[in-house]
């Protein structure tokens, strides 16, 4: 059975960055409907309007002259989650957890106040948005089922499931791992797990330059692992492409401990990676 993860990829169907913007972006998304997938804010208000399940959002902050009222307004949660909303790959996202004393925390790490007060003005500034000011997202920090840490126990994982005209071609489980800082982004030292769509089942691991069958950080083997809740996220996912009008995305889905399946965001413009990740071409997904 595992003979069938290492075979070199096949390379029928694969595209390249033009091909996917000819073949499926310029003809299923109007480009003034970019900014409902590109904002995150914007993104999470269609989200919430649809009932379709989400992390809370917490607070936007637009201003740095906010910051310290809203930031006040946040210290009866114990995890939040900071992100730029027009930011892209990862960048600028960081996860605050308190301790047990009540001191904030950053990848197990105390951070001050005035440090979180200057990435929050980073992210208003735009550093990680490519734009000359940007708004910062506050949201309700997802706890990963346990799933994730058979896997790996560190970070929020991932699921990204690739939608044409509301239908799934493909996916792929994004993971951190020890090099990641927490962060399941592929180009962010990530790796990526391969999915049988028909079988919710996981394939084969891929870091970027091989393939094996487990994670680096972890020797079990993930090749026919079973992904809880896998027809509820599909619907999941097919519910929140219907609700843009945006024909071709990347949808991002995580699996809470206690809330299942959340919408994370969705990409517009969603990588290519995904074909390697999975030994397969998109345009071969395409009936």
């Amino acid at each position: 059975m595992l003979s069938r993860i290492f075979k070199v990829p096949n390379p029928g169907g694969v595209i390249g960055l033009n091909r996917r913007n000819i073949e499926f972006i310029y003809p299923h998304n109007q480009r003034r409907h970019y900014i409902l997938a590109d904002d995150k804010v914007k993104t999470k208000m269609i989200l919430h309007q649809n009932d379709i399940a989400c992390a809370k959002t917490y607070a936007v902050i637009e201003r740095i002259s906010q910051i310290k009222a809203k930031w006040e307004s946040l210290q009866n949660q114990s995890a939040l989650v900071l992100k730029p909303a027009r930011g892209c790959g990862g960048g600028g996202i960081k996860i605050l957890k308190k301790s047990a004393c009540g001191q904030w925390q950053s990848s197990g790490k105390t951070i001050s106040e005035a440090r979180i007060f200057q990435h929050i003005t980073s992210i208003i500034s735009g550093l990680f948005s490519m734009a000359s000011n940007d708004v910062c997202l506050i949201e309700e920090c997802i706890v990963p089922h346990p799933f994730f840490a058979e896997i790996y126990d560190e970070g929020v994982p991932d699921f990204r499931i690739i939608t044409l005209k509301a239908e799934p071609l493909m996916a792929m489980l994004r993971m951190p791992t020890s090099k990641s800082d927490g962060k399941a982004n592929l180009h962010q030292k990530g790796v990526g797990i391969g999915v049988d769509m028909d079988a919710g089942t996981l394939t084969q691991v891929y870091d970027g330059k091989r393939y094996s069958n487990h994670h680096p950080d972890n020797e079990n083997g993930v090749f026919g692992k079973q992904i809880p809740y896998w027809p509820g996220m599909l619907e999941l996912a097919q519910k929140t492409a219907r609700a843009f009008p945006l024909d071709y995305l990347g949808i991002d889905l995580v699996i809470d401990k206690v809330k299942g399946p959340q919408i994370m965001e969705v990409n517009v413009r969603p990588g290519l990676g995904i074909q390697l990740v999975n030994k397969c071409g998109l345009r071969s997904t395409v009936k």
